[in-house]
Parts: structure tokens; C-alpha cells; sequence
């Protein structure tokens, strides 16, 4: 089956995805002494970091390739789909943007406390991405089935489980383990926005009753 150009796109956000993976796995070789289980994401590419110049460099298409493939998943929406599901994918596509665009603007400062301004306004990117991904992965899970795509549903109820399990995890577990559960909410977004962009590129969007 021959895929349009738009479908197409939805190949960047797997793209995104593995550029993600790439600098949470080799960035920490170039970090000396951290530790993946008890330190957060953004320490390897904080401003003072050592492994500051290798994620960026290994993460240059995760926030480019994910906008991208959710504004094309966006755009391919048949208006036919219930507004509430629309909702939920205009949602996400905000979240990534706010993520891309705060992240970029206010990188975490490596060495300085939690009230420095530029790590203060990090915190607040972070909570309005957590804030904008449990609303639209909520919706996305409720109202999928009506759009046809139950399966989807299904894939945005475990990503919300997992997402959930993150600050759970961060906010009543020692800090020993900081890190590892503050993965499993940014993995969860992550990997979902490469299934939105999975299902525009086999062309659910259109076939779906």
C-alpha cells in the first residue's frame, strides 16, 4: 500500500523516539559518576554537565522529528472523529511543544538549588508537560474507542498507568531510586507520541469506523 507524503511523517516520531534513547543510554558514559537510578534525564544535559555537548548532539532530532510527526497526526484528524478525541491529540500536540520550547529556554543549571531562576522555570516546564500529558493521554484513553481506535485507547490507558507511576515513585520512594522512576514518565510520552505517529503512517486515522 503506497503511503501519502503526510503519512509518511509519521515515521519522525519513532525517529524521535530512538534520538531520545540514544542519549539516555550513551550520554551517561560521558558523565562521570552518574548514576541512571537515583539522578534525573536532565542532569545530562544540564548547562554545567560534562555530557552536556553529547546529548545534545544525540537528541537533535527528538524535539524537531516529535513535533513534526504530532502536527501531522494533528493535521490527518478527519473532522469526523469526536471533538473530544481531537481534544486529546490537540493536547499532546501542545505538551510537546511546551516541552521543546521550555526545555530549550530554560536548561536545568547543574550545581545550583531548586530556587535558582533558570532551574525555578525548568520545574515549571515540567510540571505544565505533566499537566498537559496526563489531560490528553486521560481523553485519548476514554475517547478512542468511539474514534474507532480502541486499540490506541488501550496503548494511552498503559502509558497513563506508567506516566502515574513516575511521581508516585519520585515523591514516596528514597531518592535512591529518583531516577529511575522519573524514566518511566518521560518514556511513556515519548514512546506514545512514536505510536500516534506508527498509526498515522499504516493510515488508522482514515480506516478506523
Amino acid at each position: 500500500m503506497k503511503r501519502t507524503k503526510l503519512e509518511m511523517l509519521g515515521l519522525l516520531g519513532v525517529v524521535s523516539f530512538l534520538s531520545y534513547l540514544s542519549m539516555v543510554v550513551i550520554s551517561p558514559m560521558f558523565y562521570p559518576g552518574y548514576n541512571s537510578i537515583t539522578m534525573a534525564v536532565s542532569e545530562l544535559s544540564a548547562v554545567s554537565s560534562p555530557s552536556k555537548a553529547i546529548a545534545d548532539q544525540l537528541n537533535s532530532l527528538f524535539g524537531p522529528c516529535g513535533l513534526v510527526s504530532i502536527v501531522a497526526v494533528w493535521v490527518s484528524i478527519p473532522k469526523s472523529k469526536p471533538k473530544s478525541f481531537r481534544l486529546g491529540i490537540t493536547l499532546f500536540m501542545a505538551m510537546e511543544w511546551v516541552c521543546n520550547v521550555g526545555y530549550s529556554l530554560f536548561p536545568w543549571v547543574s550545581g545550583e538549588s531548586k530556587m535558582y531562576f533558570q532551574n525555578i522555570m525548568h520545574l515549571i516546564v515540567t510540571a505544565l508537560v505533566v499537566i498537559l500529558s496526563l489531560s490528553s493521554l486521560i481523553i485519548l484513553a476514554i475517547s478512542s474507542k468511539k474514534a474507532g481506535l480502541k486499540s490506541l485507547g488501550i496503548i494511552a490507558g498503559i502509558s497513563l498507568f506508567i506516566m502515574i507511576l513516575g511521581p508516585i515513585g519520585t515523591a514516596s520512594l528514597p531518592p535512591s531510586v529518583f531516577g529511575l522512576f522519573e524514566r518511566f514518565s518521560t518514556f511513556s510520552t515519548v514512546t506514545f507520541n512514536a505510536v500516534l505517529g506508527l498509526y498515522l503512517f499504516y493510515g488508522k486515522y482514515n480506516i478506523a469506523k
